[in-house]
């Protein structure tokens, strides 16, 4: 059972898995090795220099060197919501009104939204979660889970030293669970990156975290594995972590995984539990991973994920057998390759197994997911790949979700330009229309953009039936956050003639 840390009141929350939970809690950890060769490329410090795995001095196995470096660069992040959020924790969006329409969506939806405007009495935001952080520049940027500030109303940021601040989030990727904060401070300790790449099984290292509360706590284990796929079907955006025997505890969710030099590794984000405590695995995002997406973030609003275009199943003997494969027994087998795909422009087969990438070998599904997320549209990298059990190479270059090696630039509602206010009854009967909600305030924007003025009443979004401004928002949430879907709003309107259009709205920014 997997488990993600994080202290949620005073339960932790689980998520069921393929038979395993996640408890959603992470650890912080901080290195300020001032011996260390340092390299600054405006993000993060990572250590350049040779990397230490037997932590001893002398002939004494001594952890000190490491906790002490570390624990100055974690912080406490307490997440507050008022008591109405909490019993409505997860906003308005309702899947099945999404995909199936009004009248489906049980007690989510609109049933909701009529919930939430009964008149309730004011109450001040209280104390949901706990987990932690990692202070990664001077400046006051913080990494965290993103499960850890989800939902907040408000967040408080507790340092080493006792001191507090509020917290503002700079952008979230909820499929790689990372969130980038920024706190108004100055002369923090940042820690030290360190190469996830370069870490063995069987490594000594370090979790540091607020489990339970407890501020600032160090536990020590061994690398288990590497590249462990733990979220099978769960259709998240990293599926290869490193996975150690550190203790980790509802509250470390957030925080570090560093080796014996006190560089960060990896953020602990889950365990292997059945009761939703620790129970001998831990589960850690790859500190390569966790540069390349905060980078993103911080540059570009969002992360931008390279796409080569396939499905696939991983190669073992039995499939091997069956396709007549004696090449070898592991690698990423291709099923389909998708049309105006990074794959197909390169030459890949259905039939093809790859088995390596950028120059790092690729045995199971987990270690392609890891070496693909280090990347970006536009990016070319070398393939490795039997074919007819003679071994090949090919240069490809990814694509986006859209199809283009263009960088995406995020944006937010605002974006469209314009303001939306509810029909009248007077207004719908004239109309001859149940629902539908009047644009208004049109200026520069994606509406503009797409031959929307003034008076233009939607009435459909995505096939969805829209009332109001707050039902808009949640359609264009609901798009941006989905990584699978063309980021288009098709628009079924009528304008101030009566006359009914179509109008199709392009949410992608890019940057050529």
């Amino acid at each position: 059972m997997m488990v993600a840390a994080s202290i949620f009141g005073s339960a932790t929350t689980l998520l069921a898995t393929s038979g395993v939970e996640k408890v959603r809690d992470i650890y912080i950890q901080s290195s300020a090795d001032t011996t260390a060769n340092i390299k600054d490329d405006g993000i993060v410090k990572t250590s350049t220099k040779a990397v230490t795995v037997n932590g001893r001095y002398g002939n004494a196995l001594d952890f000190t060197k490491a906790a002490e470096s570390t624990i100055n660069s974690v912080v406490s992040i307490k997440s507050f919501v008022t008591p109405r959020q909490q019993q409505y924790y997860g906003g308005d969006f309702d899947p099945f009104e999404f995909f199936f329409g009004p009248g489906f969506g049980g007690q989510g939806g609109s049933q909701r939204r009529q919930q939430q405007q009964q008149p309730q009495q004011k109450q001040e935001p209280q104390a949901r979660g706990q987990g932690s952080g990692v202070i990664i520049s001077e400046d006051g940027y913080i990494v965290t889970n993103n499960h850890v500030i989800d939902g907040a109303e408000k967040l408080e940021v507790t340092l080493n030293d006792n001191r507090k601040f509020n917290a503002r989030v700079i952008g979230t990727d909820p499929n790689s669970d990372i969130a980038l904060l920024k706190i108004s401070a100055t002369k923090l300790s940042p820690i030290i990156f360190g190469n996830s790449d370069n870490v063995k099984v069987g490594e000594w290292v370090l979790a540091v975290g607020n489990p339970f509360g407890l501020n600032s706590s160090v536990t020590a284990g061994i690398v288990s594995a590497k590249a462990r796929g733990i979220n099978k079907g769960n259709n998240l955006g990293i599926e290869s972590f490193i996975q150690h025997d550190a203790a980790v505890n509802p509250g470390n969710s957030g925080g570090a995984l560093v080796n014996v030099d006190g560089e960060l590794i990896g953020i602990n984000t889950m365990i292997y539990s059945q009761t939703g405590n620790y129970a001998g695995h831990s589960f850690a995002i790859p500190s390569s991973v966790v540069k390349k997406i905060i980078t993103d973030i911080k540059q570009y609003g969002s992360v931008q994920r390279a796409v080569l275009g396939i499905q696939f199943t991983e190669l073992d003997a039995e499939k091997a057998k069956e396709n007549n494969i004696n090449a070898t027994t592991e690698g990423i087998y291709v099923n389909k390759v998708n049309d105006r795909s990074a794959a197909k422009e390169a030459g890949i087969r259905e039939g093809d197994v790859i088995v390596g990438l950028n120059g790092t070998t690729v045995k199971n599904g987990a270690q392609m997911l890891e070496e693909m997320s280090k990347l970006r549209p536009g990016d070319k990298a070398t393939i490795k790949y039997y074919r007819d059990n003679k071994l090949k190479t090919v240069d490809v270059t990814f694509k986006n979700d859209q199809g283009t090696t263009r960088i995406t630039k995020s944006s937010d509602f605002t974006s469209l330009g314009c303001a939306f206010t509810p029909l009248t009854a007077e207004e719908k009967e004239e109309l001859g229309i149940s629902n539908g909600v009047k644009v208004s305030g049109i200026r520069d924007g994606k509406f503009k953009n797409a031959g929307i003025n003034n008076g233009f009443i939607i009435t459909d979004i995505n096939n969805i039936r829209v009332n109001n401004q707050e039902e808009v928002e949640d359609i264009y949430n609901a798009i941006m956050r989905d990584q699978e879907s063309d980021k288009v709003m098709f628009i079924t309107g009528i304008t101030t003639t009566g006359k009914k259009i179509y109008r199709a709205v392009d949410l992608a920014d890019v940057e050529e």
